[in-house]
């Protein structure tokens, strides 16, 4: 088993309820872990063989948060947690988003989900 990271992937979104929220585009922070195989057969050849592609899946993320409208940090979190499950390869994930400034007080509010096949 493998752990791969995927970390501070900041990206702007519509993210929130309020008036302002619903015009102006937001930063997101996204923390990824994920929990793969690795082939002995990509190991032996030093080559991407039956390998969790995390390029493609980062780019996936990215595409889906940008051009998304999410009114709850909460269905943003999960459909990132979804699409990261989609693949067989992966056993496990979590997923944690940071919304920057969120509230008054405090440097941002995060939520975090996981899922283990």
């Amino acid at each position: 088993m493998a752990i791969i990271r995927i970390k501070n992937l900041l990206i702007r979104t519509y993210i929130g309820f309020n008036p302002d929220e619903l015009l102006n585009k937001q930063d997101v922070m996204i923390n990824i872990e994920i929990e793969t195989e690795i082939p002995d057969s990509a190991m032996n050849a030093d080559e991407p063989l039956d390998i969790f592609d995390y390029k493609t899946i980062t780019k996936k993320i990215i595409v889906h948060v940008q051009e998304g409208r999410f009114k709850l940090l909460e269905v943003l979190t999960k459909n990132i947690l979804d699409l990261i499950m989609k693949s067989d390869k992966v056993k496990w994930a979590r997923v944690e988003v940071d919304k920057p400034h969120a509230l008054r007080f405090a440097e941002s509010v995060s939520l975090e989900m996981e899922c283990r096949r």
